[in-house]
């Protein structure tokens, strides 16, 4: 196990327990004392983390527009899920430039949406089985801005191909890792596979946002530079 690994399971062990000491609360009127043990505030601890879920969730839901959404998964293949593991913060950076920046460039085009898009993405490093899995998830609006400032909505509910997503993809992935010294160890098999990449319509956005702040209240210990993280592309 990775030694961040360790370290969040003992501030988890540890957090409201003496081991981390307290703080006393007094009542001068009425000579009441109340003894309170201290969080980890380690943000994998569900006693720290679940308020903060929840107001990341609320303000998500502020910032919602009046349209349908889309919820976009793209997900790394098995073959980089060992060497993502190794370097945490170097793959989940490039997973969500990469996948961002293909969003982005299918959606100048014309025939889908003609315009600039907006997304929320969140990291999760887990599948429903809880084994390793990176893959990124955005909640984008149907719909962009172009040069004018005009909204053009998509055209019959529909985003973008995703086989034609999956390059752009893997193709700006591929040149993300080229500069790494990992990129060495990387079978040329993998750069000819199709990748995965998901499109659905989630109607107004918020049962999709709803589903992806539970999983990260369930998301299982990782490396504590990447823990199931949410950016937001405007």
């Amino acid at each position: 196990m990775l030694p961040s690994h360790l370290q969040a399971m003992r501030d988890v062990e540890c957090c409201r327990t003496v081991a981390l000491g307290g703080h006393i609360y007094s009542c001068p009127e009425c000579d009441q004392v109340q003894y309170q043990y201290h969080s980890c505030r380690n943000r994998h601890c569900p006693k720290c983390q679940g308020r903060k879920g929840e107001e990341w969730l609320e303000k998500q839901q502020d910032n919602l527009l009046p349209v349908p959404y889309f919820l976009l998964t793209f997900t790394l293949p098995d073959e980089l899920r060992i060497l993502a593991r190794s370097n945490q913060l170097l793959f989940y950076n490039i997973l969500f430039r990469a996948s961002a920046a293909a969003a982005k460039r299918l959606a100048l085009d014309p025939k889908y949406v003609g315009g600039q898009i907006g997304m929320v993405g969140v990291l999760h490093t887990w599948g429903r089985d809880l084994t390793f899995h990176p893959h990124v998830h955005y909640l984008v609006p149907a719909g962009g801005i172009g040069e004018d400032g005009e909204w053009f909505p998509v055209r019959n509910n529909f985003l973008f191909p995703v086989k034609a997503l999956s390059k752009i993809f893997r193709a700006k992935f591929r040149d993300a890792l080229q500069e790494e010294d990992c990129f060495e160890d990387i079978s040329d098999r993998v750069w000819k596979q199709d990748w995965v990449v998901h499109c659905q319509q989630v109607g107004k956005g918020v049962a999709a946002l709803v589903l992806v702040q539970r999983e990260m209240e369930k998301r299982p210990l990782i490396n504590r530079h990447s823990s199931a993280a949410c950016k937001s592309w405007c």
